[in-house]
C-alpha cells in the first residue's frame, strides 16, 4: 500500500470482517457473539473488538441483550423496507444525473467504464462458479461504480453503510431463488442505459432492480421465519 492511503486499524479490519460474517449469514440471525471467542477467531486484543461491536451496534446489526452478551440482530422487514427506500431514492436521482452528464471524453467516465465492464465479467464467472458471496460483494462494486459516476462522495457512503440489512436479504435471495442470470442481465442493461445517457431508462431499471427483493420477501421470511423480527 502506498504511503499516504489510508490504513485500515485493527477495529476496521474486525468490523468488516464481522459485518461481512453477518451479511452472509456464516454469523445467523439471532446467534449469540461473544468479544472474547471473536477476538480469539480473529487473532487480537479485545480493545479493537470492542470498538467493532461499537459500531456494529449504531448500524443494528447486532444488538445488547442485558446480564446475557451480544446476539446477531433478527433481520427486520420495517429495517428493511426503509433502506430500500431512502437508497432506491438516492441511487435513482444519481443514476438519472450520471446518465444526463455521461461524456465519453471524460478520463474519469473512462476509467468508470473500464472498471464496470470488468466487473460484470466477473459476476458472470462468479455465476459460473456458483458462488454466491463473490456475486453480491461484486453487486455491490457494481452500484458503487455507478454512483462513483455521480460523484458525491457523502452518498456513496451513506448508501454503503445502509446495505448491511438489506444485504442479509438479498443473499438469502441469491441463494434460496437463485435469481443471479437476471440481476446480471438487468446490471447489464442498466449500465448500457447510462452509457446511452438515457436518464428515463435508467431510472426505470434501477426502480425495478432495487424493488425486486419485495417480490422474494414472502418466500424467504416463509422459508426462515427463526431470522425475522416480531413486529
Amino acid at each position: 500500500m502506498n504511503v499516504g492511503l489510508h490504513r485500515k486499524t485493527l477495529s476496521e479490519q474486525a468490523y468488516e470482517s464481522i459485518r461481512d460474517a453477518i451479511i452472509h449469514l456464516r454469523l445467523k440471525p439471532g446467534q449469540m457473539v461473544y468479544e472474547a471467542e471473536l477476538s480469539e477467531s480473529l487473532g487480537m486484543s479485545r480493545t479493537p473488538m470492542r470498538e467493532a461491536f461499537r459500531m456494529l451496534l449504531v448500524e443494528d446489526l447486532i444488538e445488547v441483550l442485558p446480564q446475557r452478551g451480544a446476539r446477531i440482530s433478527l433481520i427486520s422487514e420495517r429495517k428493511a423496507e426503509e433502506t430500500r427506500f431512502v437508497r432506491e431514492r438516492l441511487e435513482v436521482s444519481a443514476i438519472e444525473q450520471a446518465a444526463r452528464r455521461w461524456n465519453v471524453k471524460d478520463p474519469s467516465v473512462v476509467s468508470v467504464k473500464r472498471k464496470i465492464g470488468q466487473l460484470l465479467e466477473d459476476q458472470q464467472q462468479a455465476l459460473r462458479n456458483g458462488d454466491m458471496v463473490a456475486f453480491l460483494q461484486l453487486d455491490e462494486q457494481f452500484h458503487r461504480a455507478l454512483l462513483e459516476l455521480f460523484g458525491n462522495r457523502t452518498l456513496i457512503s451513506v448508501v454503503s453503510q445502509m446495505r448491511g440489512h438489506l444485504n442479509r436479504l438479498r443473499y438469502l435471495s441469491l441463494t434460496e431463488i437463485g435469481e443471479g442470470d437476471q440481476l446480471l442481465d438487468e446490471h447489464r442493461s442498466l449500465f448500457e442505459a447510462v452509457a446511452a445517457g438515457d436518464d428515463r431508462s435508467a431510472v426505470r431499471i434501477m426502480e425495478k432492480h432495487l424493488r425486486k427483493l419485495n417480490n422474494d420477501l414472502p418466500m424467504i421470511k416463509g422459508k426462515f421465519p427463526a431470522y425475522f423480527k416480531a413486529e
